[in-house]
């Protein structure tokens, strides 16, 4: 799996192991650190001071703002009723559909496994659960969990 030549890294970028992950058309910011087996597709932008575990995929058209945690295995989606094929039974292209972006606002976290619907913003400072289906944007500083995704918490009120 490849870094294109398409990528702009930002300063201090960590790639642990550059050979298994699959980044092209994308810009990661300074100080991000990203994991084995992670896609980050065309048209995506990660901020600076960002960690991406491991398995994760960061699909066309996901912007995530600087500080942002994105645990392992976190699937986002750019589609919202995706099809292999037109009516007619011809394979689409990108001129049969079009991307509905996605923003993770800055220093939100979101836990391993979790799925990202297109189309929405997740809140500054929020937490996403692990395992938790994201349909609907997400309040600043909120805690959500499920599926659906429902707001448990704030995330000034924790403790420690």
């Amino acid at each position: 799996m490849p870094i294109a030549s398409t990528v702009g890294l930002g300063k201090d970028v960590r790639i642990y192991h550059e050979d298994q992950v699959n980044l092209y058309g994308c810009t990661v910011g300074d100080e991000s650190r990203i994991g084995s087996f992670v896609e980050i597709q065309k048209n995506a932008t990660i901020g600076a001071r960002c960690k991406l575990s491991s398995h994760s995929f960061i699909c066309e058209g996901v912007t995530i703002e600087d500080e942002v945690f994105i645990g392992h295995g976190v699937m986002f989606t750019n589609d919202r009723f995706p099809q292999a094929t037109n009516l007619d039974g011809v394979p689409q292209t990108e001129a049969d559909w079009s991307v509905e972006k996605t923003l993770v606002r800055r220093r939100a976290s979101i836990g391993s496994n979790a799925t990202i619907l297109c189309g929405i913003i997740v809140g500054e400072g929020s937490l996403i659960a692990a395992g938790s289906v994201v349909t609907k944007d997400v309040p600043d500083y909120a805690i959500v969990a499920g599926v659906p995704a429902r707001v448990i918490g704030d995330t000034r009120k924790r403790t420690a």
